[in-house]
């Protein structure tokens, strides 16, 4: 079963999961009657720790409490174990399940009683070893103590199954050594999706893959660039900050841009830039990891708009270069029809035109000749 909001809040009472392999003995009381919590405790009671945090040298040992309390009117059987913690897909706190044996922090932890049952309405401060081997890697180990429950109950074919509601509260162990704090962006996956208003931008969605390659937890801080043919129309983006990323680990996260213009083939630059968790200090400051993708944002829509803009003026101008082809032809009809009427006139027509068109006049002397 996952611990999810339990580990983080150590008192809660949550679903279904594979049983321990040591489950207590005896019948239990429904889960849904009963709610236990856990929490960092000293051998008076719980002292105010969100979580079991220490900083330890390799092949060092310490005792540490936690307080399991009963919050029920009737007593609670318990059993008592630790677990190695993993990142979610999502990002969220996990332990192994409950028949998983761990294999880090988790198997470090040792009870000197596994089960313990704790009468209603009281609490138990309970001692607990965690021995750090000689040999632990440094860096941060993650994990949980856990109080968990186990009965039984039907599945959906109706058979009897063992499950294991589950309580805990967090370990953050730094073992002393070099850190390594780095994060390692992979695998991204950019799509665009046009508008449907034309003169806005449309939406690119890039998802990333963000894994802790280093061996401290971390979070970290994505930005997006997007940029169009020889970086024209070039934005960027923060997005939120990422969840706590245990060392191993890894989360899936999505930054969406909007109002980013369709300009066909679109560069995309993601960049993860490491951050520590809590009061943590990063020095020197690690550096981020940057990958690229490319994506086609064809403008579908300002194409559609554009074809019936563009039919009608090819029109236009096809029937312009008719009319302008027609003037011509009838220009050259013309031409040609003088040509012909040019050839078919002889020299005697063209000297009798001529004569036909001179203008007949009187001389003087003639006149005066016939007035007398």
């Amino acid at each position: 079963m996952r611990l999810l909001a339990a580990i983080a809040t150590g008192l809660a009472l949550l679903g279904a999961a594979s049983a321990p392999p040591t489950p207590p003995p005896g019948p239990s009381p429904a889960p849904s009657a009963v709610t236990w919590g856990v929490a960092p405790s000293s051998p008076d009671g719980p002292n105010g720790r969100p979580a079991f945090t220490y900083k330890l040298d390799p092949g060092a040992t310490l005792t540490d409490y936690v307080a399991v309390t009963n919050h029920s009117t009737h007593p609670l059987t318990l059993n008592l174990y630790a677990s190695d913690a993993f990142t979610t897909e999502n990002g969220g706190f996990d332990l192994l399940a409950g028949g998983q044996q761990p294999t880090d922090v988790g198997s470090w932890v040792r009870f000197t009683q596994r089960s313990v049952t704790v009468p209603s309405t009281s609490r138990l401060n309970i001692p607990f070893t965690l021995a750090v081997p000689d040999n632990a890697t440094p860096g941060d180990h993650a994990g949980g103590v856990v109080a968990s429950l186990a009965t039984t109950a039907a599945d959906g074919q109706g058979n009897q199954v063992a499950v294991d509601h589950r309580v805990g509260a967090r370990i953050y162990l730094r073992v002393t050594g070099e850190l390594r704090p780095a994060l390692t962006v992979e695998n991204l996956r950019v799509r665009h999706t046009g508008s449907l208003n034309p003169l806005v931008g449309g939406t690119l969605i890039a998802t990333v893959t963000v894994r802790n390659t280093g061996n401290v937890r971390l979070t970290g801080l994505p930005a997006l660039e997007v940029a169009g043919p020889l970086g024209l129309g070039r934005r960027s983006v923060e997005a939120a900050d990422l969840p706590e990323i245990l060392p191993g680990g890894e989360v899936t996260t999505t930054v969406r841009m909007t109002g980013v213009p369709p300009l066909f083939r679109l560069t995309a630059r993601l960049t993860v830039t490491p951050a520590a968790v809590g009061d943590q200090v990063l020095d020197p400051p690690p550096r981020g990891d940057t990958t690229r993708a490319t994506v086609w944002a064809v403008p579908w829509l300002q194409l559609a708009l554009l074809i019936p803009i563009g039919l009608a003026g090819w029109l236009l101008i096809v029937a312009r270069r008719r009319r302008l082809r027609v003037i011509a032809q009838a220009l050259a009809t013309a031409r040609e029809q003088g040509r012909l009427e040019a050839s078919r006139t002889t020299p005697q027509d063209a000297a009798n035109n001529g004569a036909a068109q001179e203008p007949h006049e009187t001389t003087p002397s003639r006149r005066l000749g016939s007035e007398q």
